[in-house]
């Protein structure tokens, strides 16, 4: 029933509206191509199934993760699908572009300005954050600079802060895993063209794995894509070179990523979002990974929008995150200043 709605939708949904771009052409695919191929014509069991996100470097992220919950919430402004601008729109933030080309352009300005680093194993990695956070309720709004510093290869303690609290952080144990990894040696290892790194995050490389392609990717893995490759962006402020770039390019591919027009980042200025449509969820709710802001020019990364709450029932607080790298460093000690 699910997918005769989704088609009915679609049919539709060309009266007065824009194109349907290149990640919802491809849902759609998907969503047919399951059906007709399952054995008694209805789409396969999805698999329940979450990768584990590991705090690191950044504030934005809610203290629920860090105890390893997600909430959905409702998300703000947007419906289904990407949002398009009025005939005869001139601002570039409220234009009619598809998410493939914000992320492409995301890649390609990044390939052109990454700085290019080879840390020693010893040395630690400084990430200076700023959050500007607003309490939805009263309007309240309240600023922190987060200051951290992470271990390159993570046998030290590294020392994170999360909206203003810090916190001695151990290394990873003895046969542990993690994602996203932390260390330089792990990060170094994975692939940094787009399609290679898709299909390295199903952990899937024998010779028997149905996942050879993207053609080959279920709804339910890629939500935990998507998953794997927001982490990998929030949580990994410096990476090695061309691995960002191949995540904004690899996050353009997943079916149901989507284009939010005109948003403020924490400085103020305007910029095109792109944020994710889960069809594993609820219409209406959103899981993790909130909003990529970027400039809708030159698509340089501006800083990312998220959503927190604090309390339980009446005295629960809901907070929107505005946040943003203002610079990072390799320094030898941990709390070493630049």
């Amino acid at each position: 029933m699910r997918d005769t709605d989704e088609l009915r939708e679609l049919r539709d949904f060309d009266t007065g509206a824009p194109p349907l771009d290149d990640a919802t052409r491809q849902r759609a695919r998907a969503r047919l191509f399951a059906v007709m191929t399952a054995p008694d014509g209805s789409a396969p069991a999805l698999r329940n199934r979450r990768p584990v996100l590991r705090i690191a470097v950044t504030g934005a992220v809610a203290a629920a993760v860090a105890a390893g919950v997600l909430v959905a919430v409702q998300e703000e402004g947007g419906g289904k699908g990407t949002t398009a601008a009025p005939p005869g729109t001139s601002s570039p933030a409220m234009r009619n572009v598809s998410v493939r080309t914000v992320l492409n352009g995301a890649a390609a300005y990044e390939r052109k300005h990454e700085r290019t680093v080879s840390p020693r194993d010893d040395q630690f990695i400084y990430t200076k954050e700023i959050i500007k956070e607003t309490e939805a309720r009263t309007g309240a709004t309240k600023s922190y600079v987060d200051e951290n510093w992470r271990s390159v290869d993570d046998s030290q303690r590294s020392w994170v802060m999360e909206i203003g609290h810090g916190w001695w952080s151990p290394p990873v144990g003895k046969n542990e895993s993690m994602w996203p990894p932390q260390d330089w040696s792990r990060l170094k290892k994975l692939p940094t063209d787009p399609e290679k790194l898709i299909l390295s995050l199903l952990h899937k490389t024998g010779p028997n794995d149905r996942n050879d392609s993207l053609h080959d990717i279920s709804d339910q893995e890629w939500s935990e894509i998507h998953f794997s490759l927001t982490g990998l962006l929030k949580l990994v402020p410096v990476m090695p070179q061309g691995l960002r770039p191949a995540a904004y390019e690899a996050l353009g591919m997943v079916p149901g990523v989507k284009v939010v027009p005109d948003q403020k980042d924490a400085k103020g200025r305007t910029g095109v979002a792109v944020t994710y449509d889960d069809p594993t969820l609820p219409k209406g709710v959103t899981s993790f990974g909130g909003y990529f802001i970027f400039d809708p020019e030159t698509y340089r990364f501006l800083g990312f929008r998220d959503k927190r709450t604090s309390g339980d029932g009446a005295k629960m607080k809901t907070y929107t995150q505005l946040s943003y790298l203002d610079s990072w460093a390799v320094v030898d000690k941990v709390k070493q200043q630049p």
